[in-house]
């Protein structure tokens, strides 16, 4: 009997480590399934992935703000010289150059010229080269006593709602006939071609044809303007509501 006994038992201890065995190997458990021990590690969870654009979608922007729209300028602005005695005097923008075919008509009608584009300048207020020509000895003559000016004097400019004022910091004279002379009266820090403009600058143009004659220079362009020009150039030195 008790042979019987420990035989019983020792098969009993036999059973219990082969199933012990197949759990910790995962070997095929009963019924052929596989069990998975406790102790095993999870597995490493699979990461999220953003999927491609399909061919032709276009992604979604981020969302910026819209910048305000810019207050357009007004074809005419009015220019005030105490020192010349002048006030309120028309200034017309156009697309085009100092004193061309359509800034000298301007003239001609009796207003002042301001040219604008890649061979002009800037409008009022803005950092770079706000140019202004006017006649001197025909038509209304606005600028027959600009050549007097002197530094510190200030010229006043009204645009929409806001008066920029100018003040005059040096005189520059402009040839006609030297291509270099005409590229700086008109670049964006007058006179001094290829500076960055960092103000807001004014160039006052108006003919030197009274100087040129008093030395015997009669030389005319076909829009019966002198060689030479005379500047003042000026900077923006303070802003107003009008």
């Amino acid at each position: 009997m008790a042979s019987r006994l420990l035989i019983l038992l020792a098969a009993t201890v036999v059973a219990v480590a082969s199933a012990c065995s197949a759990q910790e190997t995962g070997s095929p458990g009963p019924a052929g399934r596989r069990t998975t021990s406790a102790a095993t590690p999870s597995a490493t969870p699979t990461p999220e992935v953003t999927p491609e654009p399909t061919s032709g979608a276009t992604p979604t922007p981020e969302a910026t703000a819209e910048p305000e729209p810019e207050r357009p300028e007004p074809r005419r602005s009015y220019m005030s010289v105490p020192a010349l005695g002048l006030r309120d005097f028309p200034v017309v923008r156009y697309r085009g150059s100092p004193d061309d075919a359509p800034g000298t008509a301007l003239q001609n009608a009796g207003e002042m010229a301001s040219p604008r584009g890649p061979r002009g300048g800037v409008g009022p207020g803005e950092v770079g080269n706000f140019i202004v020509t006017g006649h001197r000895l025909t038509g209304t003559a606005p600028l027959r006593y600009s050549p007097s000016l002197r530094a510190g004097d200030r010229m006043r400019v009204r645009s929409g709602g806001t008066v920029y004022v100018y003040e005059v910091r040096r005189t520059r004279w402009t040839s006609f006939r030297r291509p270099e002379s005409l590229r700086a009266q008109r670049a964006p820090v007058p006179g001094r071609p290829g500076e960055t403009a960092t103000r807001a600058m004014i160039t006052l143009s108006t003919c030197a044809t009274l100087e040129d004659h008093a030395v015997g220079n009669y030389w005319a362009d076909e829009f019966d303007n002198p060689e030479h020009r005379i500047d003042k150039i000026g900077v923006l030195v303070a802003t107003r509501p009008a």
